[in-house]
């Protein structure tokens, strides 16, 4: 293992993990992110009015397809059996914009900090598509893993 990171074997050589001797337990990760927006278009999509359509709808859809999609998306990943995937997106006027909170659930012999990640990008890319044609200068931003539990490694908290 190069530099302490799994993920590149004694050559330095990028791999996949091999996981079979770990134990399958129960593992959950929560991740966060924001999308922050002109007050016109936080107004457009509190009040409905997006041509598209339901944008939180929309995006909850979209993150939890992302969850399930992960390891067709970053190459090292392993596909799970996801076995929840529960993703909340939240108006904030103080921002303005939208705040996701992705929980992903597995019972599986690697965690699921990835598969969280994913779907609160996948949610807040849906939304930035679906209003982009009233405001290109929206930001994602502050994306990160605020739990993680289960496995080896035990409980992270941020």
């Amino acid at each position: 293992m190069a530099g302490g990171l799994t993920h590149f074997d004694a050559e330095g050589q990028a791999h996949m993990v091999d996981v079979s001797d770990k134990d399958v337990t129960a593992r959950v990760a929560v991740a966060e992110g924001h999308i922050i927006m002109a007050a016109p278009t936080f107004a457009t999509i509190s009040e409905g009015r997006a041509k598209k359509g339901d944008v939180l709808s929309v995006a909850r859809l979209a993150g939890i397809m992302g969850a399930k999609k992960t390891a067709d998306l970053i190459p090292l990943c392993h596909p799970l059996p996801v076995t929840r995937v529960a993703v909340d997106l939240t108006l904030d006027p103080d921002l303005p914009g939208v705040r996701i909170t992705a929980t992903v659930k597995t019972t599986g012999q690697t965690g699921v900090e990835m598969e969280a990640l994913t779907a609160v990008s996948t949610a807040a890319l849906t939304v930035y598509d679906m209003v982009k044609a009233i405001d290109k200068a929206m930001q994602i931003g502050g994306i990160r893993v605020t739990l993680k539990d289960g496995g080896a490694s035990g409980r992270y908290e941020a």
